[in-house]
């Protein structure tokens, strides 16, 4: 069976997709509730680089980056911190530092990293103005160092 991903591979001049704006039955989405729709919104758009989809106003915005990267603000209360759990949206490694940049400029200290990971990855964690923890993770290209680290980890990692 065939694997068809929107998200590239690993590469030094890997391009990241175009934002997808079709319609489609979403597999899985993500619901932030928040008190001000306007100002999530916009930060979603300049600072983690999604879309408006479509919006109603003062009742739901649907926002999206690439294919199944789904998210819909809705009205309610915005949590006094962020809670543990997180949602992690896939770029690629040159848009790390500009979402760290973009966000910081809307909101300063609100993003950690970015943090190279055991599994490979690159990933920054964004504090949403709504307390949403959002994390962007890269893959990053392997090596044989990073083959190692996974293997030694249990995951096996082809040459």
């Amino acid at each position: 069976m065939e694997f068809i991903s929107p998200v590239p591979m690993p590469g030094p001049d890997v391009v990241a997709p175009e934002v997808y704006r079709t319609i489609y039955p979403m597999p899985m989405f993500t619901i932030v509730p928040t008190d001000d729709l306007e100002a999530s919104k916009d930060f979603w758009i300049r600072g983690l680089g999604f879309i408006d989809l479509f919006s109603v106003p003062g009742q739901v915005t649907h926002l999206r980056r690439w294919a199944f990267q789904d998210v819909l603000l809705v009205p309610g209360e915005t949590p006094d911190k962020a809670p543990g759990l997180a949602v992690s949206f896939s770029c690629v490694l040159s848009q790390i530092d500009e979402i760290a940049e973009a966000c910081e400029a809307l909101t300063p200290a609100r993003t950690i990293g970015p943090e190279v990971k055991l599994w490979n990855s690159l990933e920054l964690t964004v504090l949403t103005p709504e307390n949403t923890r959002v994390v962007m993770t890269a893959a990053r290209v392997h090596d044989e160092a990073s083959r190692e680290n996974l293997r030694a980890i249990g995951i096996d990692v082809p040459d």
